[in-house]
Order: C-alpha cells, then sequence, then structure tokens
C-alpha cells in the first residue's frame, strides 16, 4: 500500500511540478476537498453537470460533497442550527472557504494558487443555507469567497463551484481547459 501512495505521490507531483504556487506535498497526507452545503440533494438539472466535473477532478483537486437538510425551525433558530452542523464536520487544521456574495472576489488563476497553496490540508467550501450562516462560521473561515456580487440559487453555486475546481486544476496543471 505505501509503494502505491508513494507512486501516487510522485505522479501528483510531477502533474503539478512548476506550477505557480505548486510546493510538493508530504508522501503521508494528501489534500481532501469537502464541499459542505445546506440545502435538497442535487436536481437532476445540476446533477449531471456537477457528476461530470468531479469525474474529471484528480488529486490533490478531488471533491466530495456532503448535503446536510435545510433546518425546519424559524429563520434565526435555523441558521443557528445549520451554522452549527457544518462547524461540527470541520477540523481544526481545514483550511475553510465559505461562499459568501459579500466575500472577496476571485479571479479562476487566483482560485487555484489558493487551492495549490493548501495541498498540505484538507480544504472545505461552504455553502451555507438560504438565511446565510452565523458569524462563528465566517470568522472559522479561512477565506469568504464571492462567486459574484448577484446571488445564485445552491444548486447553481454547486455546479459553478465544480466547475471552478477542475478549472483550477487545468490552470494547475497547465492544461488547455483555462483560457486567458
Amino acid at each position: 500500500m505505501q509503494e502505491w501512495l508513494n507512486w501516487h505521490a510522485w505522479k501528483v507531483c510531477r502533474l503539478f511540478a512548476g506550477s505557480p504556487g505548486f510546493e510538493s506535498p508530504s508522501f503521508r497526507h494528501f489534500m481532501t476537498i469537502h464541499i459542505l452545503t445546506i440545502g435538497k440533494h442535487h436536481e437532476s438539472w445540476t446533477k449531471e453537470g456537477i457528476e461530470v466535473f468531479l469525474k474529471r477532478l484528480r488529486p490533490p483537486f478531488s471533491a466530495d460533497f456532503v448535503i446536510m437538510p435545510h433546518s425546519s425551525k424559524p429563520k434565526n433558530v435555523a441558521v443557528k442550527e445549520e451554522s452549527d452542523r457544518l462547524l461540527g464536520r470541520l477540523s481544526p487544521d481545514d483550511f475553510v472557504i465559505l461562499l459568501d456574495e459579500r466575500g472577496k472576489n476571485l479571479s479562476s488563476p487566483e482560485l487555484s494558487a489558493v487551492v495549490m497553496q493548501h495541498t498540505s490540508q484538507n480544504i472545505v467550501f461552504i455553502i451555507g443555507g438560504a438565511y446565510g450562516v452565523t458569524d462563528d462560521v465566517r470568522r472559522r473561515a479561512n477565506l469568504v469567497w464571492s462567486l459574484s456580487k448577484l446571488v445564485f440559487p445552491h444548486q447553481l453555486v454547486r455546479l459553478i463551484l465544480t466547475e471552478q475546481l477542475y478549472r483550477a486544476q487545468e490552470i494547475a496543471r497547465g492544461g488547455k481547459y483555462h483560457h486567458e
């Protein structure tokens, strides 16, 4: 098993060697990207696209979704309950990126650089519930990222995020998917 991990680590290092912001990761730990989201399971109109991009992702960009249901409580109680569940899924060493329309705008190359700078940590993207998240989640986030000043449906945000992760991967490896 260790031989396979070392070979796999070597492949990842070769794939991303020379990429901006890439530092060779430890052979003992590879980043995992988790996407925590509050809401319904993927709807059919986004599910296919999300699955296409998730299948294209390769370490260190491999990602998975953890979809947690909305709270049925009133707004303020729901936000607190959902936020507590999100925080409960985080480890102290996770690099947390909260998606929020009031966050920092990043270009695709900037997102790629952020991901590549944190290959020694797990990266957790958080998509909060319909009413947002508490200040505790905002404080825990290492980065608050805005896809746009526009507000998008959560289902669409999931699709955009998976496409952007694929784009970030291709930028890091020097692929032809992203054009400047």
